[in-house]
């Protein structure tokens, strides 16, 4: 890291760890006394807990870099969001589609009953990881053989979800990258298949499953198609922490649970065909530079900055007391341990951001040493 991006890592990493490790301390606290319980008061207050830490992720996108995030909807959808529990499909095209959902998911007052199907390793990240254990996301290891019990487990326990919630299925299974293209493109030639330009193929059994099992209690499923717009810069964690904008074009279209096909067969060609289509609408887009459907206002609430001020001069008070009472300043080994911690602080920073980069995972290696074997 550049010595300027440490000074800003730095004081965002200590505000989000520490405040962080607060939070995942009272979640624990109320899993082991409250949950046992009554799940569905344990669950109305992590929405809380949750929305407190995942907000000052919300604050670095909007307040910090000033990403503008474009929705396009209709009417019927627009209105719908936040008011009805959802199954949200996407493709996956940056670093950071999770930080638009929960963007998305904040304007429309269900921030803290998100979750998503994620990678198992995600959930052994120090706080947002934690924080999302808690909250019930689910986390597979990408072996559908490993995968389905777990899958259909964590599925059914949100019958009983007490408030309107998002579930984000990635059904393209990996993020898009070009290598990976050019995979899912032999793929679709040996098959028979339309060949993908701005998609990746989607693994369908986790959505059918998703479909089977939820279609008594989800009302609906939002098909969620993201795109940069060819003269934004591409928005990446570690963009965003320097402070630098970028502009994501969003549509979300409403397809009612009640109007999907019966059969598994039929639900995997629905989905399919899904991704056939949105792959004409990125065609489309590429050539017009924007969607259809309306822009819907989503503003810029001030929500997100006061709980950030909040955690900041709260931790900013302890701190100063903190180094008051144990006069840790005052003594060579007191400075060390302080300069061990902030090197700590910075190190798993760094981990956050290696870790939301696309070309870092295992899928895209694979993808890119089998390009250059040919």
């Amino acid at each position: 890291m550049a010595i300027p991006l440490v000074l800003v890592v730095l004081p965002l990493g200590l505000l989000f760890l520490l405040s962080g490790l607060i939070v995942n301390t009272i979640q624990a606290i109320l899993f082991v006394t409250i949950r046992p319980f009554s799940k569905s008061f344990y669950r109305r207050i992590n929405r809380f807990l949750a929305e407190l830490l995942w907000l000052q992720l919300v604050w670095v996108v909007d307040w910090w870099a000033g990403v503008k995030v474009q929705l396009h909807a209709d009417e019927e959808t627009y209105r719908s969001m936040g008011k009805e529990h959802a199954l949200i499909i996407s493709n996956h095209r940056s670093d950071i589609d999770w930080l638009i959902g929960w963007i998305l998911a904040q304007r429309s007052g269900c921030l803290g009953s998100t979750l998503a199907v994620m990678k198992k390793s995600s959930k052994f990240l120090p706080v947002i990881g934690w924080s999302m254990w808690f909250a019930e996301y689910l986390f597979l290891e990408r072996s559908w053989a490993k995968d389905e019990k777990t899958l259909k487990w964590g599925l059914q326990r949100l019958k009983d979800f007490p408030r309107p919630f998002w579930l984000a299925l990635f059904v393209e299974g990996t993020r898009f990258t070009p290598a990976k293209l050019l995979a899912a493109q032999e793929y679709a030639a040996s098959q028979g298949l339309p060949a993908p330009r701005n998609v990746l193929i989607p693994r369908t059994k986790g959505f059918v499953s998703a479909v089977s099992i939820m279609r008594d209690f989800v009302p609906a499923i939002y098909d969620t198609t993201v795109i940069v717009p060819k003269d934004s810069p591409q928005p990446t964690m570690l963009r965003i922490l320097k402070g630098q904008p970028s502009v994501i074009h969003v549509r979300m279209k409403r397809h009612a649970m009640s109007e999907m096909p019966k059969s598994d067969e039929d639900v995997s060609k629905w989905c399919k065909d899904i991704f056939v289509a949105k792959d004409a609408l990125l065609d489309k887009h590429l050539a017009t530079g924007t969607f259809d459907e309306e822009i819907r206002p989503i503003g810029r609430p001030v929500k997100s900055l006061l709980v950030t001020l909040f955690w900041a001069c709260l931790l900013l008070f302890g701190a100063i007391q903190f180094f008051k009472w144990t006069q840790l300043l005052s003594t060579w080994r007191g400075v060390a341990f302080t300069a061990a911690g902030m090197a700590l602080v910075t190190g798993v920073m760094h981990v956050f951001i290696m870790f939301s980069q696309a070309e870092w995972s295992s899928s895209a290696r694979a993808a890119r040493n089998r390009v250059k074997k040919e």
